[in-house]
């Protein structure tokens, strides 16, 4: 029996491919395929070649063409100047100084620190995102999401466009609302259509937007489809209420008070506490009043006196009370810090005696409550925002944090610090600065407003230069000398470049500080004059 070779059965292709596999000594390929007079090996190149460019040639599509997309939107705002335009390719390039030996970081700019910064100004400014830059802009908030709220603004209507086009950039689709078209507010079909039909991020951001024009239309357009909404995006829309928070949105949110999530309802209830007139507040003051109060029994200094709640009823749990603590604590204390955190502090100076907020949190506590009560009171200074109670809670600036009237947690610190204005709260952080030092003032400077005030820019370099001569290492201060480097006035960049230098090495001092310091120093000076040059790119 004849046996019939493979050879006879195969496509010019597959013999190609098989020959490769083999090798041209071990299986010729069959007369035809390679051009004659070459080498083995060169002609099954070439052959291999030409049949490629035969198999594409030939190819069918395995569907009709999809449609092509629709043309990006039209974006009006001013185009990026040149400058700047060069700057921010820069910038998504991440075209860093090299890092040095040790872990040291030069004394070039930190770009990708600077592109945040960046952002926010060329958002100020109106400016448009060049259509060349976008798909790198997309890229870089998909690694980063502290980008996205800015890129997603500088991208505009193009950037969502095109995020609609690649399965990379879903992200800006759903967790942003910069650059949607939303229809006009007055256009009720319009904002129907959209809040029903529309991405939730959208939603969001109609909902914020009708708010801004009409308060009662947003409420309303909530209202149509609260029922229908998922636990997390009722959570969702009703945070959104906070932005322009006003004795209106009461009814609503003594509604939210029944509903049947327990994060929804806990919202509602801390909305509703930070309306002083609402009648939720009214409640919690009332209740908190009853634990809290003067004591008259002796001739002695004034105390307040605290008697905690022995209960959880019904109502106050409706009223967001949450009955059972967290592990440690104890349940009369944790009912009595949630009532007072929830009633107006409007309620207290009438209460104790008509006193001011500086004498009510100076006087002494009984029964070791004191804590818990200024635990509290500073919860409701910062949910409140109000400057009067935070300052007497903050207390002097040169009082150890330890023995502050208030709280001595950073966090806690810098929530009362945020219901100050501006210059209060950097004249304050300037004055802790100056009598603590930088170890406790990293969470405080990150609320400060940016630029830092002149008064506290010369805090923390004033610090700077102490540890410096104390022979510290900068690394200790890395944070800190990071935030100037973005917060501070590019105006100081001047007065600082005396600090450059290389300081002589003490003997008490670590090993090659002067020198670390002095590249820290250089690096900050070269970052604040670049800022300045990004200012003046984007200004032209």
């Amino acid at each position: 029996m004849t046996r019939t070779t493979s050879t006879s059965r195969t496509s010019p292709w597959e013999e190609i491919v098989t020959s490769a596999l083999l090798g041209t000594d071990r299986r010729t390929p069959q007369a035809g395929l390679t051009p004659v007079g070459k080498d083995a090996p060169v002609a099954l190149l070439d052959a291999a070649a030409l049949y490629t460019v035969r198999r594409r040639a030939g190819l069918r599509p395995a569907a009709p063409a999809g449609r092509a997309p629709e043309p990006a939107p039209h974006d009006a705002r001013r185009a990026l100047p040149e400058p700047a335009r060069r700057r921010l390719v820069q910038l998504l390039a991440d075209r860093a100084g090299p890092a040095a030996s040790g872990g040291r970081r030069g004394t070039a700019p930190d770009l990708t620190e600077l592109l945040p910064q960046w952002l926010a100004a060329a958002n100020e400014h109106g400016d448009r995102a060049p259509a060349s830059v976008l798909p790198a802009l997309l890229d870089a908030a998909r690694a980063r999401t502290d980008l996205r709220p800015q890129a997603l603004e500088f991208a505009g209507p193009r950037g969502l466009w095109l995020a609609r086009l690649n399965p990379e950039w879903k992200y800006a689709l759903r967790g942003g609302s910069a650059g949607s078209v939303l229809p006009a507010v007055d256009d009720t079909e319009a904002v129907r259509t959209l809040w029903e039909e529309g991405l939730f991020a959208e939603r969001v951001a109609l909902l914020a937007t009708v708010r801004a024009h009409d308060s009662g239309a947003a409420r309303t357009l909530l209202g149509s489809t609260w029922s229908t909404e998922r636990a997390e995006d009722r959570l969702m829309f009703l945070d959104s209420l906070r932005a322009g928070l006003s004795d209106a949105d009461e009814p609503f949110l003594e509604q939210a008070l029944s509903d049947r999530s327990r994060n929804v309802r806990s919202t509602a209830a801390e909305l509703l506490s930070a309306l002083p007139r609402s009648a939720l507040a009214g409640r919690m003051a009332a209740r908190a009043a009853s634990c809290v109060a003067i004591d008259r029994s002796g001739d002695t200094t004034a105390a307040i006196t605290v008697e905690a709640p022995h209960e959880c009823d019904a109502d106050m749990q409706r009223d967001g009370i949450v009955p059972t603590p967290p592990s440690g604590r104890g349940e009369r204390s944790w009912w009595l810090g949630q009532l007072v955190e929830a009633a107006p502090l409007s309620v207290w100076p009438g209460r104790l005696g008509g006193r001011t907020a500086d004498e009510i949190v100076a006087l002494p506590v009984s029964d070791d409550w004191a804590d818990e009560l200024h635990a509290a009171w500073c919860r409701a200074a910062a949910r409140q925002r109000d400057a009067d109670w935070s300052r007497a809670l903050l207390g002097s600036p040169a009082t150890p944090p330890s023995t502050g009237p208030g709280t001595t947690s950073p966090a806690e610190r810098s929530k009362l610090l945020a219901a100050l204005p501006d210059d209060d709260r950097a004249s304050w952080v300037a004055e802790f600065i100056a009598a603590h030092g930088l170890s406790e003032a990293f969470q405080l400077l990150g609320v400060c407003a940016v630029p830092w005030a002149e008064p506290l820019g010369r805090a923390v370099v004033d610090a700077l230069e102490i540890a410096r001569d104390a022979g510290s290492y900068p690394w200790s201060f890395s944070g800190v000398m990071g935030l100037a480097e973005r917060c501070l006035s590019p105006d100081e960049a001047g007065r600082l470049e005396i600090l450059t230098a290389t300081p002589d090495d003490q003997e008490d001092a670590s090993p090659r500080a002067g020198s670390y310091w002095s590249e820290a120093f250089q690096r900050l000076v070269s970052t604040l004059r670049l800022r300045a040059t990004m200012s003046e790119e984007l200004t032209r």
